[in-house]
């Protein structure tokens, strides 16, 4: 009777035992589940920022151009003036 008594809470606790191990996978599968579609929304709110910005630079570098070109019309012009300014204290100092 003793050995029936063993044998039984022996089984008793392998089936405990293994009822909880499922019951554990599984809760684990689905916290793990949980931290991949947090990183993934993290990783995808990451990328469009970085998008963002390189969007940000391009616009950049082409208003940087655009005022590069025109910083070099306005030393051109003002080239120009210098000597027609020259020209005009020569044209003073000879009157």
């Amino acid at each position: 009777m003793e050995a029936f008594i063993g044998i039984g809470c022996t089984m008793l606790g392998l089936l405990i035992g293994l009822l909880t191990f499922r019951r554990n996978r599984d809760k684990d599968v689905k916290a793990d589940a949980a931290k991949t579609a947090v990183i993934e929304t993290k990783l995808d709110t990451i990328s469009n920022g970085v998008e963002s910005i390189r969007i940000d630079l391009k616009a950049n570098e082409k208003q940087m151009d655009v005022i590069a070109e025109r910083v070099a019309r306005v030393e051109e012009s003002s080239k120009h003036a210098h000597k027609r300014i020259d020209n005009f204290k020569i044209v003073q100092e000879a009157q």
